[in-house]
């Protein structure tokens, strides 16, 4: 969950800065806003954009959505049980609107998109619903519902990056944040609804995107993540004028260059990488700036070439296993997290034991892993039965998971004894005398406060001990 709070700094080092000073400054309108995220990156960074563009309009926010006038859900439809978690909470939330007749409740995001009908007129359970690429309309949208009408605008676009908007940083850490580079995706996976929910590929302007880790640099956050569906395909040519000269065409790691450029005490990640786009040019720069995090996010999905032939990855196991050779050899100290699909259609015992197989030669850091669910309108929905029987899914998914911990605790146990550089992102969850941050490869490392630091700068710390999520240690000068 995802609420929204007044910890926004304000700065004045550039017209970024500007507009997020008019936005933490603008004038009340007298009305509060309550907004939770679901699913990825991508939609925690959509509600910034959303908290900026409402906040501009005098709303002001609050923790609690029983006293909001304005209840958004960003939603995600990736899986079957996070569409569940979104209904059970909108029936909450019709419960404190029969408290509160002037509430408004809407959708957000992807299942906005998907399900717009079902929302307005066979369940009733919201007002408003808007697609990932309508948030300018908000504004207009919630006029409508003012005026007694329901509000709808799910329609996706093909230039739409909402570069110009200086996001609300939500929740913020004042240390990390993410910053969107491009929207949509041309990727047809069968599996996925995303081409279907955020529309075609597109790519934000470069020189918007440094312009806002510059901001952030200047704004105390010593961390940025570069998000986008599939970061490895981000391709930024520039429109032609008449009479002037163009610039070159700026693709992932020219961006990658640009970003760490900012600073060499300003963190540079990114997710998600594609097995397809990924290449050679992209490794060598993580490879030459100390300040790209040695850390790459890796979907396989299954480790069978006609399984992942079915999902239409379009790489087969081979080429998988060039890739990562290429990051062992480019990047030796590289951590490869990824996601996994177990029972997808068809699969078979003997293609599994492959995923199980790709699993031991890769040694994931980390990996989100499921069981397969059919979502509506995809192409695997489409032309393949969901013929593999739930307990089978179920029990496959459980053999991932446990080689999975197998080897989370193998690769933070190579920790164990060396010096990291750890940015300190806060307090460890269970005690306020440890604070907690993650190394260059993405492991959370838990180490005892020190006064002489706070929040915000680097340490090296000396991992001592582990479990399979994290590095224990201490700073050492």
């Amino acid at each position: 969950m995802l609420e929204l709070t007044h910890t926004t700094k304000t700065h004045d080092e550039s017209r970024q800065g500007e507009a997020l000073e008019m936005v933490a400054t603008g004038k009340s309108n007298g009305r509060k806003l309550y907004i939770e995220s679901y699913g990825c990156q991508m939609n925690f960074s959509d509600s910034e954009i959303v908290a900026s563009i409402l906040t501009d309009q005098g709303f002001e926010t609050t923790k609690d959505y029983k006293e909001a006038d304005v209840v958004f859900i960003n939603t995600c439809s990736i899986r079957e049980n996070a569409e569940q978690r979104v209904r059970n909470r909108l029936k909450e939330f019709e419960s404190a609107k029969a408290k509160n007749p002037g509430m408004i409740v809407g959708v957000l995001g992807c299942m906005a998109e998907r399900l717009k009908s079902k929302f307005l007129e066979e369940e009733k359970l919201v007002d408003v619903v808007v697609g990932p690429d309508a948030y300018r309309d908000l504004p207009n949208l919630i006029d409508k519902v003012d005026d007694g009408s329901k509000a709808v605008n799910v329609l996706l676009s093909r230039e739409e990056t909402y570069a110009d908007i200086s996001p609300v940083r939500l929740n913020s850490n004042g240390v990390s944040a993410f910053i969107s580079i491009m929207r949509g995706c041309d990727n047809m996976c069968s599996f996925c609804v995303v081409p279907f929910t955020r529309g075609r590929e597109r790519s934000r302007d470069p020189q918007s995107i440094v312009k806002e880790a510059t901001y952030l640099f200047h704004a105390g956050y010593r961390e940025v993540t570069l998000l986008g569906q599939n970061v490895d395909s981000y391709k930024y040519t520039p429109v032609v004028e008449e009479g002037k000269e163009t610039s070159a065409t700026v693709n992932f790691a020219n961006l990658l260059a640009l970003v760490a450029d900012v600073s060499p005490e300003l963190r540079v990640r990114f997710s998600t990488s594609h097995p397809k786009d990924i290449t050679d040019e992209v490794l060598y720069t993580m490879a030459r700036y100390e300040n790209i995090c040695k850390y790459i996010h890796l979907p396989v999905q299954s480790g069978n070439s006609r399984v992942l032939e079915l999902m239409n990855r379009t790489y087969d196991r081979e080429w998988y296993i060039d890739r990562v050779d290429a990051i062992r050899r480019i990047i030796p100290e590289c951590g490869i997290s990824t996601d996994v699909i177990t029972g997808f259609c068809t699969e078979t015992e003997d293609e599994h034991q492959e995923t199980l197989s790709m699993m031991d030669y890769v040694k994931y850091d980390f990996a989100y892993m499921f069981a397969y669910s059919e979502r509506p309108g995809t192409l695997a929905a489409k032309r393949y039965e969901d013929d593999v029987p739930e307990e089978v899914k179920k029990r496959r998914l459980t053999e991932v998971v446990n080689k999975q911990q197998e080897h989370s605790l193998y690769r933070v146990q190579n920790f164990v004894g060396k010096t990291h550089k750890v940015l300190i992102e806060g307090f460890s969850k269970r005690s306020d005398q440890d604070y907690c941050g993650r190394n260059d490869q993405n492991t959370m490392v838990v180490f005892p406060v020190d006064p002489r630091y706070k929040v915000g700068q680097y340490v090296h710390v000396l991992g001592e001990s582990c479990t399979s999520a994290t590095l224990i240690g201490r700073i050492i000068d």
